[in-house]
């Protein structure tokens, strides 16, 4: 591969292989070719990718639904051809003005648009943090967006580190337990010492309660509203299966208690938003107010998340790992939704 300085630093010119996509769809749409290895720009480093896990807003963005995404990641077809937005990589080059990484470096973060289903990709370096020896690869590539949203939705939802003394744990509830963020949220919520009820599918519960959840049910027969959850229980409500009435979400959580909406369903055009809406609406006022989660890249949180991983406190479900030629079905993998954990992609 070809070479030319900038700065003190090397860029690669040649092409690399990456699965892109041309047309939002499935992940037929998905196909491996040769693009041009991207450049680093003022403040990015360019990367050489060891593992990529993939989260639902991969698929979301693969599809382009809601169609409101499209807003974001391009109208007609996606911007960024490339899916896979947390990356493990090792720094290669150095765009200007970077500082605090080096050539070499091993790394972990979250791309803004994508990019990591390839062999190279751009990252600001402002989202790196550094990835210890000892954290396998595959376990740090699950950490950024999975692991990051279910720390924001703790802290969203009040669920502290240290209770008052004397006063009993805080009680959490996390709805869609089993997959990715859920299975995150279950063990980091029981770090904290709070006492976890979850939903998930009836194979998962012995999973999820293997990562610290005290009870578990059968969401096909347990479901917000039904006697086994009662009403006012809860300190927090993680809803991350994003499909129960807000009506009975609210009743779940005791005065002073909060629901988090992780996700939510909604209509092919705008999704969410009219579930965002009718929370806000319910909120006014509110002891027990509903508020909607915008996860974002938190390189100090992502640096905690690493730590507890290398020190074997945090533990990621792999649901499987793909090598890189078969990105692809790793991809429909995910989009068939029933995924307990995570599924990543070898890059190399």
């Amino acid at each position: 591969m070809s070479e030319t300085r900038h700065g003190s630093a090397s860029l690669r010119t040649d092409s690399m292989p990456a699965w892109t996509q041309h047309r939002y769809g499935e992940a037929d749409t998905v196909a491996l070719e040769n693009i041009d290895v991207p450049a680093p720009r003022r403040g990015e480093v360019l990367l050489r990718l060891r593992a990529t896990a993939l989260n639902n807003g991969d698929i979301r963005v693969m599809r382009g639904e809601p169609l409101l995404v499209r807003l974001a990641f391009g109208l007609r077809r996606p911007r960024q051809a490339v899916r896979g937005m947390d990356a493990v990589a090792t720094v290669v080059a150095l765009g200007e003005g970077v500082s605090g990484l080096a050539v070499g470096d091993e790394v972990v973060g979250e791309l803004p648009a994508g990019g990591g289903l390839a062999r190279y990709a751009v990252c600001p370096a402002s989202r790196l943090v550094a990835r210890p020896a000892a954290l396998d690869p595959v376990i740090a590539a699950t950490l950024p967006v999975a692991a990051g949203t279910a720390w924001q939705a703790l802290e969203l939802g009040g669920v502290t580190d240290a209770a008052v003394p004397g006063a009993s744990p805080q009680r959490v509830l996390v709805i869609g337990a089993s997959g990715g963020v859920g299975t995150f949220a279950v063990q980091l919520a029981a770090g904290r010492g709070a006492e976890v009820w979850a939903l998930c599918g009836e194979r998962n519960r012995a999973l999820v309660e293997g990562l610290g959840a005290s009870r578990t049910f059968d969401y096909r027969g347990v479901q917000p509203g039904s006697p086994e959850l009662g009403e006012g229980r809860f300190d927090a409500v993680l809803d991350i299966a994003g499909t129960a009435p807000l009506r009975v979400l609210h009743g779940l959580v005791r005065g002073g208690g909060r629901v988090v909406l992780v996700s939510g369903e909604g209509g092919r055009v705008l999704g969410p938003i009219g579930r965002i809406a009718g929370a806000s609406v319910r909120s006014i006022g509110s002891k027990r107010p509903l508020r909607p989660l915008a996860a974002v890249a938190k390189p100090d949180v992502l640096a905690e998340l690493v730590r507890l991983a290398a020190d074997g406190s945090l533990r990621p479900v792999i649901a499987a790992r793909y090598p890189f030629a078969e990105a692809g079905a790793a991809l429909a993998r995910v989009a068939d939704g029933h995924v307990a954990g995570k599924v990543v992609v070898l890059a190399e």
